[in-house]
Order: C-alpha cells, then structure tokens, then sequence
C-alpha cells in the first residue's frame, strides 16, 4: 500500500452531518487519528477502526501554535508509513484548520500525496442560527488570530463572524482588540454549539463578552456592521464617487495643485483643536484633514500615479524597519537609543537609495513654518549627540546670543543675530519639552483676546484707544489680563 495522508472533515457536530464520503473514508480505515475527542459526533463514528487523537499535546505545550506544529509533524510522519494515515478533523478540512495548512505545506515537500474529504464546516449552522446570509457580506475571522492583534483586520460597515472563541481568557483579548474599532455597547451575538440540541444565541454589548461563563472550542462571536458607515473604505467609496463623472462638478475640477491651500486649512484646524483641548473638535478636525489625503490619493489614482494603498504599504513598511526594537527583537535600553538607531536606519536608507551623499537635514521640509521648522532640525542633530550637556549651556548661550544682536552694527547684521536668539529660544524650549510653534499660537491667542476686552472697555467707556494716554491703557491692560481663561500667563 502506498504512503499517503487521507484527511476528513467530520463535520460542525450533529452526527446527522457527516458525509457519506467522510463516513466511508472513516469506516474503510484500520485505525483514525482525531485531532481532538472533544467533539460532539466523536461517539457516533463508525466502530470499526481505533481512534486515537492529540488532546495530550494540548496540555504539554504552552501555545496552540506549538500544539497544531507537533501534531502536523507527527501526522506527516506517519502518513509516510506503510498504508498511510487517516486524520479527523472537526468542520471541513480547509475551514479554520491550522493543523491542516501545516500538513499540506509538508507533505509537498516530501512528495507525499493528500487526499481532502469535505465536510460541513460550522459556517452554515452558524450563519442558520444567526439569521444571517454569508454572501450578502460577511467577515470570518479566527479568534486566536484576532487576539494577537493590537486593532482588528475587519471593516466595521461589514459584519463579522469571531471563530473558536475557546474560554474567558480568550474573549477578553479579543473584546480589548475589537474596543479599539467598536464603541463599547455595540451589540454582538454569541453562537454556541451551532447546529446542536443545545444550540444557544445570546446578545450583549461588546464590553460584556469575556463574562460569559458558557464559552467553549463551539463558540463563536458575530459582531454587526455600524449603524452608520464609518470605515475607512466606505470613505474612500464617497470620495471615488464625488469624483466620478456623475459625481460633483466642484470636486471633479480639483488638481493637486489647487487643494494645496485645503490641505494647509484642513492641518491648522487640527493644531487649534489640539491647542483648545477640544477632543470632540479634534475628532471632527481629523476628519476633515483625511479627507484632503484621501482627495490626493483619489486623484492620483485617476492619473494612474499610484493608490493609497502603496502610500500606505509604503508607510508601514518604513515603520516596522524602523522599529527593530519592536518588530525584530532588537533590545534598547532608552528612548534616546530609540532615536539614534532611527538616525542610524534612515542613513542606511539614504546610502541605499542614491551614491550622492545626503545629508540627514535634507529631508526637513522647507515649507514648515520658521519655529516649526527649527525644533525639527534641533531634534535631528541632537539625536545624533550634536547637543548642550545641560540646559544651562543654552540659557547661556541665549544670553550670548541677544548680547550680539543688541551690539549689532546695521539692519542685515541685526536681523541675522535676531535669527540666532529665535533659534536659540526654539532650543530652550525644546528643553522644557514645549512645542514653540504652539507656545506662540497661545501667545497670540492671549494677546487677541486681551486686546479685545481693552477694545470693548474702550468702547463701553466712549473714548477711542487712540486718545488714551499710555497710563490708561497700561489700566485696561491690567484689566484684559485679569480676565484670562485657564492658558493665560504673563505678558
């Protein structure tokens, strides 16, 4: 007899769905080896064979990964046997079996043939349980996989069906990585035992998930699509459409070139709802601000010149190789050898790019406004040591600084030294972890409110700003500040 490896699908548990092909496949063989006894139909198998299974390796090894590798091997090993071997799965086969996956990718390399008997997977008596028609849309996603994860692979204007939810521990780990895309009352259905006597749906809001004490390997989670669109495709549809012959004559008309202005607006909204601690403002202001990527994106696609999924394959390909300390088990022992390896990776890069040197300022954009501009050089060259010790060393040198600018002899020679104080103002501030460019806004911010309030008591009393004398409006002065709100400070 030839080696060889039969695998049968046994089905989601009601012995009533095995196969006739399964059931022969079974019957026909001296012994079976069933990935786990944990199964509803195991009893009702055919009573010829010895059924053997790999539950024992569930409790020596620390991880399903580990467990689904040993018994891949130990599979393969014996279907390179006289006679072969006969395998058992739960479901189908090719639906949600690691194990499975494992097996065909080594049996290829050794040349040992494989033979798949379908089974009814858990997806039709869970989707019959749900009410619920896969084709009208439908996400499927392994719970351990889901796990793993720090935000879920899932489209929220999509439903979603969460497998193999095994036991509390689980659901927990998969409940955190769903909060980062579902608000938490969002309705889920869990499904247990779909298809059985015993078949259970229950709703409940997400953040009540990992309460369940009822959770089991028959357990899964549907999750509903939002009530309202709200994914990232669903946005880019409405901005393809706006964009579409049919679509808006406003929109179709816009260039590159012509949503420059939007682009700068649409980023300054997002600073002052930064600025203003405003969070819903800031939700709103987000955005707006991605909808000018998108509109970019969308009209570069027309073009032909790339989609936003090279912007963004690009984007995480650049940061998980800049992130060995998080991606490759590179071990860094501060924040500021964070940012040395980054300087270090981003050199490599220039040098594999092009054989002209470049230099590691070069790619601070120039449009950035002045303040802006020099926290990001100043950041650059410290990361490379290039730094005061101490920040005592830049007061002193601020003082230097408006020393020379005050002996300056002439206009150009005054304006150049003033420069300096600025750059070294930014440099001083980056020492007390303060983003100039924001410092300023509030600054002026505070002097346009405090103004107005002297405008309006001016007004109140008759008598323009303008024919005040300067201790009267050095009063008024004192009177704007005292009504300053939470960011006010001296002036």
């Amino acid at each position: 007899m030839q080696s060889h490896i039969t695998i049968v699908g046994l089905g989601p548990g009601d012995p009533d769905l095995i196969t006739r092909a399964a059931w022969a496949a079974l019957e026909g063989a001296a012994s079976v080896y069933l990935r786990t006894r944990q199964h509803p139909c195991v009893d009702a198998l055919p009573k010829g064979p010895a059924y053997h299974s790999f539950d024992a390796l569930y409790e020596r090894h620390a991880s399903f990964d580990e467990v689904y590798a040993e018994i891949a091997r130990q599979v393969v090993a014996l279907g390179m046997q006289e006679g072969g071997v006969v395998y058992a799965v739960p479901g189908d086969p090719c639906m949600g079996e690691t194990t499975v996956r494992l097996i065909l990718a080594q049996a290829e390399a050794q040349g040992l043939g494989v033979r798949l008997v379908p089974g009814v997977s858990f997806l039709e008596p869970t989707c019959q349980a749900l009410g619920c028609d896969p084709f009208d849309g439908l996400q499927i996603c392994d719970g351990t996989s889901l796990a793993r994860r720090h935000h879920p692979p899932l489209d929220p204007d999509v439903p979603a069906l969460v497998v193999q939810v095994y036991n509390r521990q689980m659901a927990a780990e998969i409940k955190m990585t769903l909060l980062s895309l579902y608000p938490e009352e969002h309705p889920v259905r869990l499904v247990r035992h779909a298809g059985l006597g015993d078949q259970m749906v229950r709703e409940m809001p997400l953040y009540e998930l990992d309460r369940q004490d009822e959770l089991d390997h028959l357990s899964s989670v549907f999750v509903p699509a939002l009530p309202a669109p709200s994914s990232f495709s669903s946005y880019q549809d409405v901005m393809a459409r706006l964009r579409a012959p049919d679509g808006c004559p406003w929109d179709r008309e816009q260039t590159h070139e012509s949503l420059r202005g939007s682009l700068l607006e649409e980023t300054y909204e997002v600073l002052e709802a930064l600025d203003d601690g405003d969070m819903h403002a800031l939700c709103e202001e987000l955005g707006d601000l991605l909808l000018q990527v998108l509109f970019h994106a969308q009209i570069a696609t027309e073009d032909g010149d790339f989609r936003l999924v090279d912007s963004m394959r690009y984007a995480i390909e650049k940061l998980v190789r800049r992130h060995p300390h998080v991606f490759a088990g590179e071990e860094v022992e501060d924040a500021q050898a964070v940012l040395l390896n980054w300087e270090q990776i981003k050199r490599q890069e220039r040098g594999e790019q092009s054989e002209v040197f470049t230099s590691m300022l070069a790619s601070i954009n120039a449009a950035l406004p002045a303040l802006s501009q020099a926290m990001a050089i100043q950041h650059r060259v410290a990361r490379v040591g290039f730094d005061w010790p101490t920040v005592d060393g830049v007061a002193a040198k601020l003082k230097e600084e408006m020393d020379e600018f005050v002996n300056a002899p002439d206009g150009p020679g005054r304006a150049a030294e003033l420069g300096d104080v600025l750059f070294t103002l930014v440099n001083l501030a980056r020492w007390h972890d303060i983003d100039p460019e924001s410092a300023l806004r509030e600054a002026n911010l505070r002097f346009r409110q405090r103004f107005g309030r002297m405008e309006a008591e001016a007004h109140r009393l008759g008598t323009p700003l303008e024919e005040m004398s300067p201790a009267e409006l050095d009063r008024l002065w004192e009177q704007a500040k005292a009504g300053d709100g939470p960011l006010s400070g001296a002036q």
